[in-house]
């Protein structure tokens, strides 16, 4: 079954149940005001009663005939009156029910007027007895055929139960008709899918307007396609740039390996250079497949905790500060509380100390600044050039005076990515003498 038909069912379904409880209470409703009205009409009738016994008494002398029996019947529209002259006593008559002792102490206002409900020949009557208004001692029974109720009851039931039925199977034709448009969005969401799936196609995209759940949804879906083709052409910018890097230290490893392996070996006077050139390659390789693996090891702050960035900071640097002797390092520091991956945050503070030391000249300052959730590390090296400064983050990027000294290109990298993993940010600061990087994040809540 379709979402559609579901949608168009359920709001059937709601509609229907809406109409039976509505049918529920209007019925018993209605059928107690209009027995109040036929009540209503007996008690006024059987308060006129002495006018309608006087009409029917002239009537009857301007037509000649007989007078009317003591339990004769006078119909006036649907009702009929009874009148039972006094003195009333209980027993059968002639024309309805017999007279009950009840009836007696209503004649002699011993008891009060009442409404019962009675069977004469198969007919069901609502009869209402009460005592004659001028004519003490007498009695009069006002009677109406309960059908006069029921009939309407039951016309009105069947009204009710056509209306609920009716009701409810246009609920569920409009209702699905309206789930065909608003769902529309959703049929174009998956027919966008299905074409993703079977062209492998991550441009695409589906409009969405409003602020409803259907338009968030397909804003969600733009989003996470957007993040997935920006993740996929990454990744194979990657690897074009990491096969570019990794095939110049092969290339030149295997040259070597292959003159000393044609020539006298290791016997060969020219060897040891050869030997040291490919030492050399192979710790390039060491150091552009440890960046590789940093690279994908720190796309996401998989383990967090609170992280005391400033002794962070302070470790990096005392370990920095023993492998370059010949640098001085100043740290200004004050505490401050992160959220995040202590070794990621390590490597990235440790990765711009390491620019730092490549770049400051012997005996040079390199100044570290924590504050705020920030890590600010400035050198008194030559600067970057102003036409270099919008890549210096990217994958594999060395400017040309970077590349005669050994690197890969992926130490910024890091640390950008070690940053927006942690919802931080890295930039490249001007100064007028130096490098200034700086690593923020947000700070601990």
């Amino acid at each position: 079954m379709s979402l559609r038909t579901r949608i168009g069912l359920a709001g059937g379904a709601v509609v229907f149940c809406a109409l039976l409880i509505a049918s529920l209470i209007l019925y018993p409703m209605i059928g107690g005001r209009l027995q109040d009205q036929i009540d209503l009409s007996l008690v006024q009738t059987a308060t006129d009663s002495p006018k309608i016994l006087d009409r029917a008494k002239q009537k009857i002398a301007s037509q000649g005939s007989g007078p009317a029996g003591a339990t004769g019947l006078i119909s006036v529209g649907s009702v009929t009156l009874q009148f039972v002259p006094p003195p009333v006593r209980p027993g059968p008559t002639d024309a309805f029910v017999p007279v009950g002792e009840r009836d007696g102490d209503v004649a002699r206002l011993l008891d009060r007027p009442y409404f019962q409900n009675v069977t004469f020949g198969g007919v069901g009557y609502r009869v209402y007895t009460a005592p004659v208004a001028q004519a003490e001692g007498a009695l009069v029974r006002v009677i109406r055929p309960q059908s006069d109720a029921t009939v309407p009851l039951e016309r009105l039931r069947a009204l009710l139960i056509a209306l609920t039925a009716a009701g409810g199977v246009l609920a569920v034709v409009v209702a699905r008709l309206a789930a065909g448009r608003v769902l529309r969005p959703v049929a174009r969401l998956t027919e966008t899918i299905e074409h993703v799936t079977a062209t492998q196609e991550l441009s695409a995209r589906i409009t969405a307007r409003g602020g409803d759940e259907i338009a968030r949804l397909a804003g969600a879906f733009n989003a996470m396609m957007a993040e997935l083709e920006g993740s996929v052409t990454a990744q194979q910018r990657l690897v074009a740039d990491a096969s570019h890097e990794l095939r110049t230290p092969l290339t030149s490893l295997t040259t070597d390996l292959d003159l000393l392996a044609d020539g006298r070996g290791l016997a060969d006077p020219a060897a040891p250079e050869l030997l040291g050139a490919a030492r050399e390659q192979a710790r390039r390789l060491a150091v552009l497949i440890g960046g590789l693996l940093d690279l994908a090891r720190y796309g996401s702050s998989a383990h967090s905790e609170d992280v005391r960035l400033d002794l962070l900071a302070v470790h990096v640097v005392e370990r920095a500060s023993s492998s370059a002797p010949a640098l001085r390092f100043e740290v200004d520091s004050e505490a401050t509380l992160v959220h995040g991956d202590p070794d990621a945050l390590e490597r990235a503070i440790g990765n711009l100390l390491d620019n730092a030391v490549k770049w400051s000249p012997p005996g040079g300052v390199v100044h570290v600044r924590v504050r705020e959730g920030s890590v600010t590390v400035t050198d008194e090296g030559p600067g970057i050039a102003g036409a270099d400064a919008p890549y210096v983050f990217d994958r594999f990027y060395r400017s040309a005076a970077a590349r005669s000294l050994p690197g890969s290109g992926l130490g910024l990298a890091i640390v950008r990515q070690i940053a927006t993993a942690h919802g931080g940010t890295a930039a490249l600061i001007p100064t007028e003498r130096g490098t200034r990087l700086t690593l923020a994040l947000p700070l601990r809540g």
